[in-house]
Formats: structure tokens, sequence, C-alpha cells
């Protein structure tokens, strides 16, 4: 089922706790500017302001949240574009699990406390959606894209977080361990920075073609249990249940704060097992996340913005944060 999310966002934007997270952002992007502004003041008297030079909260206007969850694909990629309450879904009827899902995450929202759902349930309005009796006994888990964790702003949210659209198979070494602890650190990022645009899914190695099959793999697929060591990546599962759900290789995650004084962005990608290194090893910036899906991200904002963020890898500067 999908929903408006402009009304949504009005509720959201206009309880206590949104405009209080508002507020913090509306404060810090006018700090951005009067900060640039006297910047040039005293370079003008100087000799002159080189507009390349502005600090990006130095924007007159900055782009919604709806924009920034934008995400420009190919052409060819098979995709239905779903909206539910909390997050944007590019639903993939080949592969019966999304392309990506996008959602804002504001920091008010990661100490509510609506209990978690458990209850995965097909969407039954979207065709090609997989069902929960497809991933019993395979060894895999029903891995959320948008977590349940950060839905617990709201019922319809959190219940719409377990439809199996926003549900990806992920290796147990991977859901449970590095993607688990990457989702506790986006909220506790939310929290010391006001809000975040994050945009994640699966990476097929070999991409979905039109005839129904993921190339390379074979449509029957491996329904069985599989084994995921601590140091391997699983292989040679195909498609899972009587759906077919294809298994990706591995998944990735971008994740834009807009709305501090000094923008930033960083990406992941991470193998669909046990993932080396953990999270600092998978971090890398936009860019290479966008080579590796074909995928555009963040093109609602200005263009030398968009190439200086997108090029950035600052895994420190992520990690250290204030927990919730």
């Amino acid at each position: 089922m999908a929903y408006s999310r402009r009304n949504t966002r009005s509720r959201r934007r206009n309880s206590p706790a949104g405009r209080t997270s508002g507020a913090l952002r509306s404060a810090a992007v006018a700090f951005g500017v009067v900060a640039v502004a006297l910047v040039c003041y005293f370079v003008v008297s100087a000799g002159g302001c080189n507009r390349a030079t502005e600090t990006p909260a130095a924007a007159a206007s900055s782009p919604s949240a709806d924009a920034l969850m934008e995400v420009k694909a190919p052409r060819q990629l098979p995709q239905k574009q779903l909206k539910y309450m909390a997050m944007d879904i590019s639903f993939n009827p080949i592969t019966h699990q999304p392309n990506w899902v996008a959602w804002e995450l504001l920091g008010s929202e990661v100490s509510d406390v609506v209990e978690r759902d458990d209850n995965f349930l097909p969407d039954p309005a979207v065709k090609g959606c997989a069902t929960p009796d497809d991933y019993r006994y395979t060894g895999y888990d029903r891995g959320h894209m948008a977590p349940a964790g950060d839905m617990k702003w709201h019922p319809q949210a959190m219940r719409e977080s377990f439809y199996m659209t926003n549900i990806c198979p992920q290796a147990p070494d991977l859901n449970r361990g590095a993607w688990q602890r990457l989702e506790k650190k986006c909220r506790e990022r939310a929290v010391t920075d006001s809000a975040l645009i994050i945009i994640c899914g699966p990476i097929f190695d070999t991409p979905a073609t039109s005839n129904g099959t993921v190339a390379g793999l074979a449509s029957s697929g491996n329904r069985g249990a599989s084994s995921h060591g601590k140091n391997s990546t699983p292989v040679g599962v195909a498609s899972l249940g009587e759906t077919g759900v294809a298994v990706p290789q591995r998944f990735f995650k971008v994740i834009l704060a807009p709305y501090v004084s000094k923008p930033w962005a960083i990406g992941f990608i991470m193998p669909n097992g046990y993932v080396e290194g953990g999270m600092q090893k998978a971090a890398v910036p936009v860019d290479s996340v966008e080579r590796a899906t074909g995928y555009d991200f963040f093109s609602a904002l200005p263009d030398p913005l968009e190439t200086r963020l997108e090029q950035s890898c600052n895994f420190n500067a992520f990690s250290h944060t204030r927990r919730p």
C-alpha cells in the first residue's frame, strides 16, 4: 500500500520533536550563511570572494528531503516506485526485492517507543512481492533495508518496515554483524546532526535481465539451507523459495547529513557475509557506490557541492558521535 509522504512529513515536522529538529536544522543553515557572509566580507575587502570556496550551508535554499531521497537509475532497471509512510522504495519484480530504499531519519525519532512489530508480511498491492516463507530454512535472514529501529516514531511506519518489499536475503554474519552496527551508528549520527538522508539496497554483480531471471543464475535456485561461516561469503545460491528471491552478492548504503553547517556524505559497500575489518574497511566515497550500482544519488544538491561530498570518505568523523 502506498501513501503520500507530504502530509506525513508535515505531521512529523509539526510535532514537538520535529519542530525541535527543524529548529536545529534552520539554526545550522542560518549560522553557516552568516559565517560565509562574514568571510566573504573580509575577503572582498582584501580583493575578492571566490564563490567556489563557499561552504555548503551558504546556499539560499536547501533541497527538500524528498528531493534528496530521489535516485536516478538506469532506464532499463526493472522497478516499481512505492511510497510508504516513512520510506520510498524502488521495487524490482524480477529479483523480488528492493533495488533501493530511501528514508529520512530525524534525530528526534530514535528514542521513540513504538515496539518492534516482528510480523513480516507481503504487500498485497505489489506484484512479484516475496513472502516470508520464501526465506524459511534457507540459512538467510530477512534483512531490513530501512531498519525497524528507525521507525519507532509511528506504529504504521514500524508495521510497513516489515513489508517484504523492504526485505533482502542477508547472511546472518552480515545482518547481525556489521550491517546492524552501521544501522545503530546512523541513529547516533542522526542525534548529532539533526537528520540524515539514507539510501541502501542490494548489489548484484550479475544484473537482472528482462526475461525474469538474474543473469548467470539458475531460475530454479537452491532452496536449501546454506553454510555461512565466519570467514566466508555465501555463494552459489541462485534464488530462495517458491517466488525465487535472488540472493545479492553485496549491499550498499549511502548517508547524507545535509542540514549541518558543514554537510557530509559517506558510503559503504559490504559483502553478503562476514565483513572483514567491519564498518571501517567497508567505508567508501559515495562515488564508489555510484560506480558499483549505476545509480546517481543526491542529484538535488548543487553540482559543486555534490561533487565534493561524493568524493569524500571520512570514517573517523562519521564514527565519533555521542550516543542517543
